[in-house]
């Protein structure tokens, strides 16, 4: 039997790195592809201890190269693609969004065409639940897949662009598609400018603890190997076409969460230090994940296990991130927070 072709673009980042783990030791009957750019945000130490793996293979590209994209999947025939390939950092499309455009948005539209051009058997989108703009604090409300895009930032706006790109491909061509629209994510690499490893690194060296305005913005926390089980899951069972949400029914306001982990480091709130908020704030996200449980998903982990685990995990890795926040990442955190 002919072994499977999955190609994961993205695979150095924080959802795509574990992904591929995920994927290289469950699919061991299946070739695993890791296309990366190895941006800021990409890192392969963390897959150290699959490099050796027979069915795992790394590919350094920039997914918006069309003639080495399109040569790559004319080579090797990939079966399926996984694109988490992203700029995703809502600060930096702030700052620059001309970058998330070339990424986000043309980089997606030449993988559609690379993957039209093998007769994929399945393209599965991964995209945001910031498509669908902000909820009030109703705690009645929710993102459903029905919700209208409505994007705030240039980060989801660039998304929300590419998730239509991906729709018209599969109603004009017949293109084989899902999209995927997760909450927020958080567990083991997660790059350190993100809220939760931003806290813990902060609050281990005892230095000031970033907060947005009041702190009061809501979140709906996924842990990332509950949502690489929700994207294996669409790969193989979507229904070609579909959408599907994926949360984890655990909202806290960000002032919540930074409490949680200053209390469970042992430290002193009076690490927190409330700066200017950022322009195009969303108030809340949550989302009703009804349609991808009908599928057969649930999420495994509590917020309360996920987020003792994880700093557990930061413990154990120093080495990993005390490199990240050298050099040129401080000066992008000075200059965004200025404390």
């Amino acid at each position: 039997m002919e072994r499977k072709k999955i190609l994961v673009t993205g695979g150095a980042g924080f959802i795509g790195g574990n992904f591929v783990q995920y994927m290289v030791d469950k699919y061991r009957q299946c070739d695993i592809y890791n296309l990366d750019l190895l941006t800021y945000a990409g890192d392969l130490t963390k897959h150290k201890h699959i490099e050796t793996k027979e069915n795992y293979y790394f590919v350094k590209a920039d997914i918006a190269e069309r003639e080495k994209i399109i040569a790559l999947f004319e080579k090797e025939k990939f079966d399926y693609v996984v694109h988490f390939a992203a700029e995703s950092h809502v600060d930096r499309s702030i700052t620059d969004p001309g970058v998330f455009v070339q990424t986000n948005v043309v980089g997606t539209q030449v993988l559609l065409d690379a993957s039209r051009a093998v007769d994929v058997t399945k393209f599965v989108h991964v995209s945001t639940d910031e498509v669908y703009g902000e909820l009030d604090f109703d705690a009645t409300t929710f993102f459903t897949e029905e919700t209208p895009l409505q994007p705030n930032s240039p980060y989801s706006a660039s998304k929300a662009s590419s998730d239509l790109l991906v729709r018209s491909y599969h109603e004009t061509y017949g293109l084989p598609v899902n999209i995927t629209r997760c909450s927020n994510n958080y567990g083991p690499y997660h790059f350190p400018e993100k809220l939760i490893p931003l806290t813990i690194s902060r609050v281990l060296k005892d230095q000031k603890v970033p907060v947005y305005g009041d702190g009061k913005n809501i979140r709906d926390w996924l842990h990332v190997i509950d949502h690489c089980a929700a994207i294996d899951l669409v790969l193989h069972e979507g229904v070609n076409g579909e959408v599907y949400n994926v949360g984890g029914h655990n909202e806290r306001t960000n002032l919540e969460v930074v409490k949680t982990i200053i209390k469970l480091l042992g430290k002193a709130e009076e690490l927190i230090e409330f700066v200017k908020d950022r322009l195009g704030h969303d108030k809340r996200y949550a989302i009703d994940p009804t349609k991808l449980e009908n599928l057969g998903w649930k999420p495994s982990y509590t917020f309360e296990t996920g987020i003792s685990q994880t700093i557990q995990w930061y413990l154990d890795n120093k080495e990993w991130w005390e490199k990240i926040i050298s050099g040129e990442y401080q000066n992008y955190f000075e200059k965004q927070y200025t404390l």
